[in-house]
């Protein structure tokens, strides 16, 4: 009887231990970065292939990430050396760390950096403004160029991120858009800087020297951006990309507890990427071309290629035997194209399950116009298509 005693007292003092035990973090057990940002994604820069994912598709306000997609609006809609007048409107937005003032000029360059290192919002409405006469109308742009960029869960209802119930996106879209940002040059170059002056065109002579929010710059071994963010409802946010080798990582991580956490999970994130992923160069971009035809032109047709040279993420030692390509382009494209126009993507896949592509592009200008293939030849194929 005391021995069957005992053996029950020895079982209950094991489940007590057993529930008092703290719980073991998956990210502990599958050596995964244990990240505390309620969301996050890590993504290989070029084919946006995933490499880890933490409520990736859950709705956040994104905060001044947003400024990223009014950055690349400026530098693809706008020249750098545009004058800009700040309105009453922009002067007036909260947070405005330049203190700028209705009626003053600045070229669209100095504002640009402005926004992107210091997060003025002040210099986002200016922008906006320059561009479309409101930042309603803007966002209406903002929100086609994120559709066109392959975002499907993002609403942008101002240039700046200031809360608005209708501005949210996503983890993964936010890397989707740091991407795209990251592969024009001058973007980078912006991103990139650690401290900068910039100066005013009206009143000549007035300046503001400035330090970079993204606390990693200069700190992080190969570093390259991108853009901080942060307000009561969003939390602590931030977009971090770096380089070393061939191999660039994206990571966005939102609703972080505090300003210092974001660059944390963010540097546990870029940590275990370098450390798992290897690029595989299968072929250099010059050597792949796939030609459209072309409706409408002064020629019947031009050349696609690849962006940048395709290359493989392989996560934990993958084999590149499991890579195959697929190549999604139309057979006929209407004129006017320009160079450099994305037309197309190649598609990577892992085990036959898509995990990343690459944009194929126009490598040359084909104006609209008439040569006798591209009207009646191009244009029977057409009809036959349809």
């Amino acid at each position: 009887m005391g021995n069957w005693r005992n053996h029950i007292s020895i079982m209950l003092f094991a489940v007590l231990l057993l529930g008092a035990a703290p719980a073991r973090s998956a990210g502990v057990e599958t050596g995964e970065p244990v990240i505390t940002a309620d969301s996050a994604i890590l993504v290989e820069a070029v084919t946006g292939r995933v490499v880890y994912e933490k409520n990736a598709d859950k709705r956040r306000p994104p905060a001044s990430m947003t400024k990223m997609m009014t950055c690349i609006l400026a530098l693809e809609n706008m020249g750098v050396r545009d004058l800009v007048t700040i309105s009453p409107n922009a002067a007036m937005t909260e947070d405005s760390a330049l203190s700028l003032q209705p009626a003053e000029q600045l070229d669209a360059q100095n504002l640009l950096l402005g926004m992107m290192m210091v997060s003025d919002n002040g210099a986002a409405v200016a922008l906006a403004e320059h561009m479309d006469g409101s930042v309603q109308n803007f966002a209406q742009r903002m929100n086609e160029k994120a559709k066109k960029i392959g975002c499907t869960d993002t609403n942008f209802a101002n240039p700046n991120g200031l809360p608005n119930e209708n501005h949210f996106s996503t983890a993964r879209d936010m890397a989707r858009i740091s991407a795209y940002c990251m592969r024009n040059q001058e973007f980078r170059d912006m991103v990139k800087e650690k401290d900068a002056v910039i100066r005013w065109e009206s009143p000549r002579g007035k300046f503001y020297k400035m330090e970079n929010t993204n606390e990693l710059l200069g700190k992080y071994e190969g570093i390259t951006g991108i853009k901080t963010g942060w307000t009561n409802a969003a939390g602590g946010c931030l977009a971090a990309s770096a380089r070393r080798g061939n191999l660039e990582l994206i990571a966005v991580v939102m609703h972080a507890e505090d300003t210092q956490t974001r660059f944390s999970d963010a540097k546990k994130l870029l940590d275990y990427g370098f450390e798992h992923v290897k690029m595989h160069r299968d072929t250099a971009k010059e050597r792949m071309a796939k030609p459209i035809w072309v409706k409408d032109g002064k020629e019947c047709r031009l050349e696609a290629g690849p962006v940048s040279d395709v290359s493989y993420p392989l996560i934990h030692g993958e084999s590149v035997k499991d890579y195959s390509m697929e190549y999604e382009l139309p057979s006929i494209i209407e004129a006017p194209v320009k160079k450099g126009q994305v037309v197309g993507r190649i598609v990577l896949k892992y085990k036959h399950k898509e995990v990343g592509s690459v944009d194929m592009a126009a490598r040359q200008d084909v104006p609209a116009g008439f040569s006798f293939l591209s009207y009646f030849f191009v244009g029977f194929m057409s009809h036959l298509i349809k």
